[in-house]
């Protein structure tokens, strides 16, 4: 079925068209004609599916219908979690309105907030925002929501994750009750339906794939391997492997940048990405990652909901995510737009019990193959030489502060080195 049947403007699908796509994915077609109709949505589906152009679409055709008003109101908000996944969103409701007179907005922090009160006084039809600032600018009085027409909920489940719930019933309670309401997330927990009980009214579901499951398009793999040697193994694979654009995946901050800077000792074009970098570098990671500039970008799940970037070959687990929902949104990274995409995961014998979590979940069997079959010996991956063996007196308890009298002047005298 082409965009041409699906009820969009004709501006809207010459805009659809000049970004290349010319046929909807199965939940933009299930999607787009119900929310045209004006019905409260449950979407679920996993990760690369098109969920942003499903909401996007019919919230741009439905305000293009109408001439611009002298001032500018906010007929439509999108929550996301992220700042980059509300810099995502914003990004595709520009490119597929070009051709409309639309304005769109994305609030989010790390950025001056300066900037974002200007646009707003000017007026926009679409904020796409995160909770944590869209409140601050509800604080301020500097943003304007009683004339939201559709709310849109994105990854609701990772906002709930992230400890949102009480922004979002807040956000929530000041819209107008006469509106629609979109929710999607690729999981729907118990939690997410209590918040779609109280958001949406007489919704129908909508559910792409079978629940928990990664797209079939991503190849996983899982590797048994001591945590010694993951970042030996990781080089070997960038070195020896056709890898061409790389996500690995890390639990730390501290962990991206000391990988990241292993990675560039070793001749690597690599870059880190985690909430400790500012917007700016941030958003230029996000860009030289996108562009080519970098093979390999080491980030923490920050990244997991927020890269939307076709083309990435593999996803790489350096730590196997604590929670099993993690994994499904980290390998939904590769094999988007249904290309085909490799997932490896590093699995560390401390991590055994992450990995049959994640089996559970996803209902699988994820069967471990040996390291060394990425190498034509077992020994070409270095081993960590042993530890030295001490030498001399060694101390076992810190010597604690000393706190009595001074050292007399002999004593002094005494610890002094001797003059040559």
């Amino acid at each position: 079925m082409p965009f041409t049947t699906t009820g969009l403007s004709d501006p809207l699908v010459r805009g659809i068209l000049a970004t290349g796509f010319t046929a909807p994915t199965e939940i933009q077609s299930q999607v787009i004609p119900a929310a045209l109709k004006g019905q409260d949505i449950i979407g679920c589906a996993q990760t690369g599916t098109g969920k942003t152009a499903a909401f996007a679409l019919p919230i741009l055709n439905r305000i293009s219908h109408e001439p611009p008003r002298k001032k500018r109101t906010i007929r439509a908000l999108v929550l996301t979690p992220t700042r980059e996944l509300a810099a995502q969103v914003e990004k595709a409701m520009l490119d597929y309105g070009r051709f409309l007179d639309l304005r769109t907005l994305a609030i989010y922090g790390g950025v001056n907030i300066n900037g974002q009160f200007g646009a707003l006084r000017h007026g926009v039809d679409v904020v796409v925002a995160t909770p944590g600032r869209l409140m601050d600018h509800m604080e301020r009085g500097t943003v304007d929501l009683r004339q939201i027409e559709v709310l849109v909920l994105d990854e609701a489940d990772r906002m709930l994750d992230m400890g949102f719930i009480k922004d979002v019933r807040k956000i929530i309670a000041t819209l107008p009750r006469r509106r629609q309401t979109l929710l999607f997330s690729a999981t729907i927990s118990p939690e997410v339906r209590t918040l779609a009980g109280d958001a949406l009214k007489s919704p129908i579901t909508i559910q792409i794939g079978r629940p928990r499951n990664p797209i079939e398009s991503v190849t996983q793999h899982v590797h048994l391997v001591p945590r010694e040697l993951k970042t030996d193994l990781l080089l070997h694979m960038l070195q020896n492997k056709p890898m061409y654009s790389v996500l690995v995946f890390t639990r730390t901050k501290h962990g991206a940048d000391k990988i990241n800077k292993r990675l560039t000792r070793a001749g690597l074009v690599s870059v880190s990405l985690h909430s400790g970098r500012s917007q700016n570098r941030r958003q230029s990671a996000m860009d030289g990652f996108k562009k080519g500039r970098y093979q390999v970008m080491v980030a923490t799940d920050i990244a997991a909901r927020g890269i939307d970037i076709e083309g990435i070959s593999h996803v790489i687990n350096f730590d196997v995510p604590a929670f099993a929902e993690d994994y499904i949104h980290r390998i939904g990274r590769t094999g988007r737009a249904a290309a085909k995409g490799d997932a490896i995961t590093f699995v560390s014998p401390d991590e055994r019990k992450h990995l049959h979590q994640i089996e559970e979940f996803i209902g699988r069997k994820l069967t471990p193959e040996p390291y060394d079959r990425f190498t034509h010996n077992a020994s070409d991956i270095p081993h960590p030489r042993p530890a030295d063996k001490p030498t001399g007196r060694q101390h076992t308890t810190a010597r604690a502060p000393f706190k009595g009298r001074k050292a007399s002047p002999s004593r002094r005298r005494r610890r002094k080195a001797p003059r040559r």
